[in-house]
């Protein structure tokens, strides 16, 4: 099985509420339409320092990372984040890695927007028992 890619869009969700209540034109909602790696190694989204001083987000807190590699590292939540996949969405907290070269979406925003990896195309799709609806259990 090779890489799996997905194109993306990053919303500030801050400059959303703004949006909702008035206080920002739509048109000044920093967002980024990017292609990140597909990866359910990862627990949410990472992302690099560029693209989290692009969207302006905040640092919320210091947390510690377990590296793919196996060393840990301390890294920043950042956030919060909207995200975007065709007619789904997703809010969570991103890890900024400083120097990142790309955008890695992991398992909690993927379920979340209840989206599956098509193993044959090499793709993120919307599931075919439910293309209009995401799907969430509560039990």
């Amino acid at each position: 099985m090779g890489l799996t890619y997905a194109d993306i869009t990053i919303v500030n969700t801050g400059d959303e509420t703004l949006v909702a209540h008035g206080f920002l034109p739509p048109e000044e909602v920093r967002k980024v339409e990017i292609c990140a790696l597909v990866n359910f190694g990862v627990s949410t989204l990472v992302i690099s320092d560029h693209l989290k001083n692009q969207l302006g987000l905040r640092v919320l807190r210091t947390i510690e990372s377990e590296m793919a590699n196996g060393s840990n590292s301390q890294c920043k939540y950042v956030g919060p984040v909207s995200i975007y996949f065709k007619n789904r969405a997703s809010i969570c907290r991103a890890v900024m890695l400083p120097g990142a070269k790309e955008v890695l979406l992991g398992a909690i925003p993927i379920e979340d927007m209840n989206v599956i990896i098509d193993p044959i195309k090499q793709e993120l799709a919307l599931p075919p028992d439910r293309p209009y609806l995401p799907c969430v259990s509560i039990k």
